[in-house]
């Protein structure tokens, strides 16, 4: 009826997203990558290990838990006071499983390539980091719940879902 005030959503707007977002999110269904994500993930992977993208894009590079096979993961790195993190925007996911088994020993190709130490970064200090990361990582927007535009408290609420490892180069004469 004319006049009446608009009905509120349950999700906020960002949530909602645009249909690329829904799409994206749908190649992500129950935390795991389908086929589709799969085929863009081994794309981006060889497109980013040529190091011609900005240094923000990488593939990180980590023994599998199981197999002990090196596994590859295309990813883009948030900044925060000159310090670079690995997010996961999945949450709990292979890599996060995978990096923590080998105890942070990692390879990271791109322009920032070399092996690399991942360290867990605490939940009470995630925030910052996250709201960087949607800040500056685009394809990992739709998989976050909260807008760029909020203030970093509101990253806090979702901190302990999305583990985060700061990025350390690996002391020389270190293995991955």
């Amino acid at each position: 009826m004319d006049g009446d005030p608009p009905t509120e959503t349950t999700e906020p707007e960002h949530a909602m997203g645009t249909r690329s977002d829904r799409y994206l999110r749908s190649m992500y269904a129950g935390g795991r990558g389908d086929a589709r994500a799969h085929r863009w993930a081994r794309a981006w992977g060889r497109i980013v290990s040529t190091g011609l993208m900005p240094r923000r894009w990488v593939v990180l590079e980590v023994r599998g838990r199981r197999t002990g096979t090196v596994t590859r993961f295309p990813l883009g790195l948030a900044d925060v006071d000159g310090r670079w993190y690995c997010v996961s925007m999945l949450g709990e996911c292979n890599w996060v499983r995978n990096v923590r088994a080998a105890d942070g020993r990692a390879v990271l190709r791109g322009r920032r390539g070399g092996p690399v130490h991942l360290t867990e970064v605490p939940v009470a200090d995630r925030a910052p980091v996250l709201r960087r990361y949607v800040q500056k990582v685009v394809g990992g927007r739709p998989h976050i719940p909260v807008d760029r535009h909020r203030p970093v408290e509101a990253f806090a609420a979702i901190a302990a879902e999305r583990p985060v490892f700061l990025v350390e180069r690996a002391a020389p004469g270190t293995t991955a």
